[in-house]
């Protein structure tokens, strides 16, 4: 009788690492990028307080608070995926809740974040053509229809395409996304660059704010961007998921240093940044120099409510004998663009 060799089974191996490894791994860096949000943060509340900056205060405790939100969403997301169903394969074709939340709470991130920018450019282009104000409001607004359609989608999709997302949406939205970085960049640009004083410290701070804005708008494009090539690439894997992950990180950070760009900017933000001339008795021939020679942009930029005041840690006062004039240097940040 022919002895019967018995056949060990096989183990069923399932490759992971391009669709939910992907995932973990923007997963993580989500995380990472959120711990930059909230340096970000505690620098806004330590150097700014008081008058608009109160506004000012609570955007970025609404910004940080979705980007907390939308950290905890990836986690349980993967969590759900690798963990509670691990080896279940029919729960991995199906789009969980929370992805389907950190996807509208990332779109939502970034239209409120443009919107944001939109504010800015209102304030900083208040003495220009009205055109170069409005047409970034307009797209703005019109890209709100994109946000509608991709949410409607997110939570009608087929999920036997084998994706969590078609893949039209992908591209109609980070196209979006990606309209608009440009179409704020080159707005805040024109409007910076068109506003130099002709005083070197001032044309000095305005050239860098120009060049951060330039490169915060670059590296969101730059994300969008490499999403829609993996996107359309490699379809049927989650790389470009794994990158939409940090896309909100990016613009949270972005336009949080922005509102520090005051801090980051200037080799000193402790020194002294302006100062008023004030004189006892007052007399007709002493003048304020700023509203007489600046510009009415530089005026408008000095006079903007979200200014902060700082107490001086040791003002100046020089007294002169002969004409008991009074000069006092005051302490006072400069206004965040």
């Amino acid at each position: 009788m022919p002895s019967l060799t018995q056949v060990q089974p096989q183990p069923f191996h399932f490759d992971l690492g391009s669709t939910y490894g992907a995932l973990f791994i923007g997963c993580i860096l989500s995380a990472l990028l959120f711990g930059l949000t909230n340096i970000q943060a505690y620098v806004y509340f330590r150097t700014h307080a008081g008058g608009w900056t109160k506004f000012y205060r609570l955007v970025v405790l609404l910004l940080w608070t979705l980007d907390a939100v939308h950290v905890g969403l990836t986690v349980h997301c993967v969590y759900y995926y690798l963990v509670i169903n691990f080896a279940n394969f029919a729960a991995l074709i199906e789009a969980v809740w929370s992805f389907q939340l950190q996807v509208v709470l990332n779109v939502l991130t970034v239209y409120v974040i443009h919107l944001l920018y939109s504010h800015r450019i209102w304030i900083v282009g208040r003495d220009r053509s009205i055109i170069f104000r409005i047409i970034p409001s307009i797209v703005i607004v019109l890209s709100s229809g994109v946000a509608i359609v991709l949410f409607w989608v997110v939570y009608h999709h087929n999920p036997s395409t084998g994706m969590f997302l078609d893949r039209w949406t992908v591209f109609m939205a980070l196209s979006a996304a990606t309209f608009l970085d440009i179409v704020v960049t080159t707005s805040l640009w024109y409007l910076l660059a068109s506003s130099r004083t002709g005083f070197s410290d001032t044309d000095g701070l305005i050239t860098r704010l120009i060049c951060y804005t330039i490169d915060s708008g670059c590296l969101t494009s730059i994300c969008a961007l490499a999403s829609i090539i993996m996107c359309a690439v490699m379809p049927y894997n989650f790389i470009f998921l794994s990158i939409q992950f940090i896309m909100a990180k990016l613009y949270v950070n972005s336009y949080i240093a922005l509102l520090n760009a005051r801090y980051y900017t200037q080799p000193n933000a402790d020194s002294i940044d302006s100062f008023e001339l004030r004189r006892k008795p007052p007399s007709p021939g002493l003048r304020d120099m700023s509203q007489e020679k600046f510009p009415s942009f530089r005026r408008s930029f000095l006079a903007h409510p979200d200014v902060e005041v700082v107490p001086p840690t040791q003002p100046l006062a020089v007294v002169m004998s002969r004409r008991s004039i009074l000069v006092t240097v005051e302490k006072e940040s400069f206004i965040n663009i």
